[in-house]
């Protein structure tokens, strides 16, 4: 009834998320009104953009005050969003009003709106202030100058090597691959070199970076969408190779 499959449900006892009433000898799980109630407020954070640890955190603590910092950074993804969309929205009305009238239009009016890759989709502007704000003038400048010539040769590349790292490290996840197992360390590897690309982390950066990953939504989506949990394991790996191979 609530289009949640079976292997989500698995998913959500193992982590703690939502545990059945009780399981038969055979391993069918039961759910009964409390846990319908909980599993009703998990889709409800859930399709307002919150990440499995971030829900896990608000049914936890069932204060007002976890809940609105919940809700606050998700509030700011949302701003972003509506920015981003409105920039778009404007774009495509000038351009069909322009075809309509027999117009032509400026060529770079016609792709305003449309973000870097480099910031995977989220108001860029209002990225670089949180990225100065966290990480220091000189680092983020230092990063933007990294990929400031790349050519669309170099974002295709960089587009490509991230989607066979994520699909590697979620083909571990899915087999039940340990965080910290060598075969998920080499995997992350791959990970860390791309993010060696812009910067280069060192244990308590990169540590940091993949907590980032699980409490800010517009990078969680990124990995939710591929795999539900896939962001708190990913994670749990970058947190794992950094403490083995970062200084």
């Amino acid at each position: 009834m609530s289009k949640v499959t079976s292997r989500t449900l698995r998913h959500y006892d193992a982590i703690g998320l939502l545990e059945p009433a009780w399981t038969a000898p055979g391993g069918r799980r039961y759910y009964e009104q409390e846990q319908l109630l909980r599993l009703q407020q998990i889709l409800l954070l859930r399709d307002l953009g919150l990440g499995l640890d971030a829900i896990g955190e608000v049914l936890a603590t069932h204060s007002d005050a976890g809940t609105i910092e919940a809700l606050r950074r998700h509030r700011a993804w949302l701003l972003a969003e509506r920015r981003r969309l409105g920039r778009l929205i404007e774009t495509v009305t000038v351009t069909i009003e322009g075809l309509e009238k027999e117009e032509a239009m400026a060529p770079e009016k016609m792709f305003e709106g449309f973000d870097p890759k480099l910031f995977g989709g989220f108001d860029p502007e209002q990225y670089v202030d949180e990225a100065r704000e966290r990480w220091g003038e000189e680092s983020v400048d230092q990063s933007i100058g990294r990929v400031r010539d790349w050519t669309s040769a170099d974002w295709a590349d960089y587009k490509d090597s991230a989607s066979a790292v994520t699909d590697r490290i979620a083909a571990l996840f899915d087999a039940g691959t340990p965080a910290d197992d060598p075969r998920v360390l080499h995997a992350v590897d791959g990970h860390y070199q791309l993010v060696g690309r812009f910067w280069t982390p060192n244990r308590e950066s990169y540590t940091g970076l993949g907590q980032m990953y699980v409490d800010d939504p517009r990078f969680a989506k990124n990995y939710e969408d591929v795999r539900e949990g896939l962001t708190a394991y990913l994670r749990d790996a970058m947190k794992a190779y950094a403490a083995v191979r970062l200084s």
